[in-house]
């Protein structure tokens, strides 16, 4: 601008008048001018960045104007500081009433682009800046804008685009508008002079205040989904590294919200923000990135005292006492994530194992190891999650063990029976077995700090909490008491008539904790695990009929592929799902203070530092085992049998901490006074089976010996205990009053035989074993048999009944293979031919069963035989252990062992060869007592000499040792030559008076004794054979046990005598025909 024209603008303003002379007008402007420099100069001091004041720039842009003057007529401070607050809430809220020519107001303190509100403007007359006055008329109209992008000004003169400055100014959500808001303005109040701090910090507060006025109004702001914009925020923060600037605007705008909750609650505020996040995040998947971040920011609301309870309170559901209720809330959802099929048996459109078959094993291993490591920062943020709302305020937790206490309650049918019988009414009836999963792993971690070794803090567990009857709300919440129902639950032992609970004041958080764990794993853990042997058993089931299908080019075959395809889909999420690492190594720290725990309890202790083990257990009255819920020894058997069957690396990294389940196994397996039920110590006996070493297991060089099975087990301090234990719930399992009982036994004594031939070759328990065989023999007629005399007794019974059940089903199976192999069934309809596939698919898998099982009876006499004779030679063992083997030799060489050939022995587990090796050792063992010996002949139903004389040809047959061939060749010439004497004997004794008859055998009594009850005579023998399986009378059924016998004295010297003459008769009469045959 030229002097002439400067001079013309002077003189044409009307406040020139107010000067002498132009000259003294453009003087004044001049040190106007200067003052405004120094004052930005000051200003520039403080900020250097482009947000600087720009009053002198935009001074100099008018030069020698007085623009500034002919506004208002005020000082020059004012209009100074006004000029700044204008610009400075411009650079916060990016809005302007200034419209103006983009080159005359160009500066660094002004933002590159605003949004131009032009109607508020006109309301304000024609003002084009903004002040304190207006601003939150200015804001509210922003706020309301539906596309402020369409409103966007150019501030500056640079020409150039500037996305970001257009993102930022023109951002038509309300939500994140507002933090960026909050976020310039807590800028503007560290860099802003001291006269303009105060507003600063007012329009910082104007972002929260309008934050609070949008959620608690939201229908006002048209097009805007507040709750969605509300987690994006918080999301981005979480993604973007800036969570800690989204919380404290956060936390802000909880106290604004806190302040005034007149128009909604706090509660009504946040719910549209739960209802929100429940619809994301049931859409999400385990292994997505995105669903940690949402459970970062669940963490952030269960930090957040209020927002905590506004969430404890969200995820009650509608019906407290529907199970599956509790999984459509927001913590419900999240629990049910997991690799498991979301709908049983629906493998379509699943995320994992699809099409395995065309997977190789490392792909598999490598997909279960991506698997783990999710599920492993998954279960953390749950647990974390759980531990905020227990440690926030006791509002928070009493809540929330109110929602786990309801919802286990809720949920207690998932252990019953019928409920995996009947899967469309278990879904929609209980919550789902991810749900359990997640909730066990994520309590598993809330009790580890008392799992340590040797911890105090366990022992201070009270298991009177689970005797508790129905209290209400405020006695559960001032006693920490929230699971339902416990009561109702059967405990290891009876309550005695006079024994009533010492319950204290109030249950600690260990007690609840161990309590809500041990129930979630009864009601999950256990339902998985017996998924997973049914589908690995099935898939067993499919493989072999797949490959026989594709060998017989059957058309089912590609049907069965896919049956295993899918199949396998469902065996590999719930093998991955329930080996996650972290996982099993908390539930094995859970499981050995468990076993440490109920031993103490067992023991009587009531400190809370553990007494030493020693045996014999003292009696302890009033046990507190009586309160202890059986599932949680259940639970711990069926870890065990798990980690057994498919996770074995884990027990034997962990072998150091097995001592203490060795102790729990050894005090509980044989006491029915601290366990009652023997179906759960028969499981005991499996818990054994699984941690101790198996024989075909190879040693691990990567393993430190000291942590190895072999050495915990082999070096047990009460090792004879152990054995007794084990051969004692042998016993005990026959009479279960279980009407399945007899088929249930086979299945309880299966693991007990491997564990019997391990102990057998160790000399610690080998020994111990040999003790009870000889306190037996010396008290063959006590009161009550002895344990191993019944055991004995049992295990004949079995190997009798299995052998022969293997050899009827063999027999069954021989005759359809021949039928289907000779054509028999290609001219059935297509339902007849699968029913005789079906037969035959029964009948192999019945076969194998019991061929399995009898060889390991078999092979456990021959084990025991080698050194415990005394009993086996006794008349009323010796006779039936006889009948038994020559029975089954008959079988398997003689003339019947054509019946038995069937296609492919090994596919049943038919292993005759073993069979008769282990029959022969049993011989052989006990052929060297004479009164054995003297008993094989009486069996007159198999033994003949062609029958021993046709082993010795089989044994030659299957190469067995040549010392062992000949011995037991003179062992058949010594009993045959028993046979000749005995067959003479009966000979003279064949016409015996009826009176000398037993009348259950019919042999002449050699120890005839009378029945208390029915004054019936037997022989002794008879009797003691018949009290080691039914202790009556088997006349009347009356109660009877050998003790009550007495002799009969007078009937035993009439057989004696009458036995006397006969054979001197017999002698005179051979003698007779010797003379006359030498005369002849």
């Amino acid at each position: 601008m030229t002097d002439q024209e400067n001079n013309n603008s002077i003189s044409a303003n009307p406040f020139a008048a107010l000067f002498g002379s132009v000259a003294e007008a453009q003087q004044f402007v001049a040190g106007r001018k200067q003052q405004l420099r120094q004052q930005t100069d000051e200003y520039k001091g403080d900020s250097q960045d482009d947000s600087d004041n720009s009053i002198s720039e935009s001074l100099d842009d008018c030069d020698d104007s007085v623009a500034e003057i002919s506004r208002s007529f005020r000082s020059q401070q004012e209009i100074c500081e006004q000029l700044n607050i204008n610009h400075m809430i411009q650079r916060i809220f990016l809005i302007t009433l200034d419209n103006s020519d983009p080159s005359l107001k160009s500066g660094n303190g002004i933002p590159q682009r605003c949004v131009y509100l032009e109607e508020l403007g006109t309301e304000l007359d024609g003002q084009d800046w903004l002040d304190m006055d207006n601003i939150e008329q200015a804001l509210f109209t922003r706020l309301l804008l539906p596309e402020p992008g369409k409103y966007l000004i150019c501030m500056t003169s640079s020409g150039s685009p500037n996305l970001s400055a257009d993102r930022d100014a023109g951002e038509k959500h309300i939500f994140p508008y507002l933090f960026s808001c909050f976020q310039r303005a807590k800028k503007e109040v560290t860099k802003v002079p001291e006269n303009l701090l105060p507003y600063a910090v007012r329009c910082k507060a104007l972002a929260v205040s309008n934050a609070r006025t949008v959620l608690l109004t939201p229908e006002i702001y048209q097009g805007q989904d507040i709750p969605a914009q509300f987690v994006d925020l918080m999301l981005e923060g979480l993604q973007g590294g800036y969570f800690e600037e989204v919380s404290e605007f956060m936390e802000e705008l909880i106290e604004a919200l806190l302040a005034d909750e007149e128009v909604h609650t706090f509660s009504e505020v946040f719910q549209p923000v739960f209802d929100e996040l429940l619809k994301r995040v049931k859409d999400l998947d385990l292994c997505q990135m995105v669903l940690c971040t949402y459970l970062d920011l669940l963490l952030y609301c269960t930090r957040q005292k209020d927002i905590a309870k506004v969430f404890v309170k969200y995820i009650q559901p509608q019906d407290p006492t529907n199970g599956h209720q509790y999984q459509k809330t927001l913590l419900g959802v999240i629990l049910s994530i997991s690799c498991l099929l979301r709908t049983p048996g629906v493998v379509e459109n699943h995320g994992y194992f699809l099409n395995p078959s065309r997977s190789s094993p490392q792909e598999i291993k490598v997909q279960e190891s991506n698997i783990h490591q999710f599920m492993a920062q998954f279960h953390e943020k749950i647990y974390q999650l759980l531990k905020n709302l227990l440690q926030l305020s006791p509002d928070t937790k009493h809540l929330i063990l109110s929602w786990l206490g309801n919802c286990l309650h809720a949920n207690a049918g998932r252990a019953k029976i019928w409920a995996s019988q009947v899967p469309e009414i278990f879904m929609q009836t209980y919550a789902s077995d991810s749900f359990f999963l997640n909730l066990g792993a994520a309590l598993l971690r809330l009790c580890q700090p008392f799992c340590k070794p040797k911890s105090a803090r366990l022992l201070t567990f009270n298991p009177t909490y689970c005797a508790l009857r129905e209290i209400n709300e405020e006695e559960r919440r001032s006693r920490n008491a929230h699971v339902k129902g416990l009561d109702k639950e059967t405990c290891l032992i009876p309550v005695a008539a006079d024994q009533q609970p010492d319950f204290p004041q109030s249950f600690n958080l260990v007690t609840e904790n161990l309590v809500l764990t041990q129930y979630t794993l009864h009601l999950g853990f256990h339902r998985l695990h017996e998924q997973m042997v049914k589908v690995n058993q099935s898939l067993h089931r499919l493989q072999g009929a797949w490959r026989e299908a594709q060998q017989n080019g059957s058309p089912t075959a590609e049907g069965l592929r896919e049956q295993f395809e899918r199949l396998m889909t469902v065996y590999l999420c719930l093998k991955t799902a329930l080996s996650e690492p972290q996982m099993l190594q908390n539930c094995l720290h859970l499981q050995v203070s468990t076993a440490l725990l109920l031993v103490q309890i067992a023991l009587g202790n009531r400190g809370t530092e553990p007494l030493t083990l020693t045996f014999p257990i003292p009696d302890v009255q009033h046990s507190a085992l009586a309160y202890v819920p059986e599932f949680f020894a259940d639970n711990l058997g069926d870890f065990f049998i798990f980690l057994r069957r498919f996770a074995d690396d884990v027990l034997e990294t962990a072998a150091e901490s097995l001592e203490q389940i060795l102790d729990f196994i050894t005090a509980f397996t044989g006491s029915v006074e601290r366990m009652k039920n023997p179906h759960l110590r028969a499981k005991l006996a499996e818990v054994l089976e699984a941690v101790m070493p198996h024989l075909e297991q190879v040693q691990n060089p990567l393993i430190s010996s000291v942590f190895h099975r072999q050495q915990i087990f082999c070096s047990y301090r009460h090792a004879p205990h152990l054995a007794e234990a084990l051969i004692k719930v042998f016993v005990d399992i026959e009479f279960t009053g279980d009407p399945h009982q007899f088929e249930q036994k086979f299945n309880y004594r299966r693991p007990m035989y491997p564990i019997l031939r391990y102990m057998w070759g160790r000399d610690n328990y080998r020994q111990s074993i040999k003790n009870l065989a000889d306190y037996a023999s010396e008290n063959l007629e006590a009161v009550n048999p002895p344990l191993f005399l019944r055991f004995l007794n049992l295990l004949m019974n079995d190997a009798v009944f299995l052998l022969d059940e293997a050899i009827q089903y063999l027999s069954k199976i021989k005759i359809q293979q021949i039928e289907r192999d000779r054509g028999d069934w290609d001219g059935l309809s297509a339902e007849s031919r699968r029913e005789k596939e079906s037969n035959l698919l029964m009948f192999g898998q019945l076969a194998r069963f019991h061929n399995i099982m009898s060889n390991e009876t078999i092979g456990t006499l021959a084990f025991l035989t080698s050194e415990i004779r005394s009993l086996f030679v006794q008349p009323f063992l010796a006779e039936r252990i006889i009948s038994m083997l020559n029975y089954f030799l008959q079988h398997l060489v003689g003339p019947k062992m054509g019946a038995l050939k069937v296609k492919d022995f090994s596919e049943f587990d038919f292993k005759p060869q073993q069979l008769v090796s282990d029959i022969c050792t049993i011989y052989l063992n006990l052929g060297n007592e004479e009164n054995f010996c003297a008993s094989v002949p009486k069996d007159g139903r198999s033994y003949s000499p062609m029958l021993f004389a046709q082993t010795v040809r089989v044994l030659k047959k299957i190469n067995k040792p040549g010392n062992m061939i000949v011995a037991f060749t003179n062992l058949a010439e010594k009993i045959k030559s028993l046979a000749d004497l005995q067959q003479r004997e009966e000979e003279t004794y064949a016409d015996a008076p009826d009176e000398f008859l037993d009348p259950i055998m019919n042999t002449v009594m050699s120890d005839p004794v009378i029945l208390p009850s029915s004054r019936v005579t037997v022989d002794r023998s008879t009797i003691a054979r018949h009290l080691l399986s039914d202790q009556s009378d088997p006349f009347n059924r009356s109660p009877l046990t050998m003790d009550q016998i007495k002799p009969n004295v007078e009937l035993k010297e009439k057989i004696l005598q009458w036995l006397s003459e006969r054979k001197k008769q017999s002698e005179n009469v051979e003698c007779g025909s010797s003379q006359t045959r030498s005369q002849t």
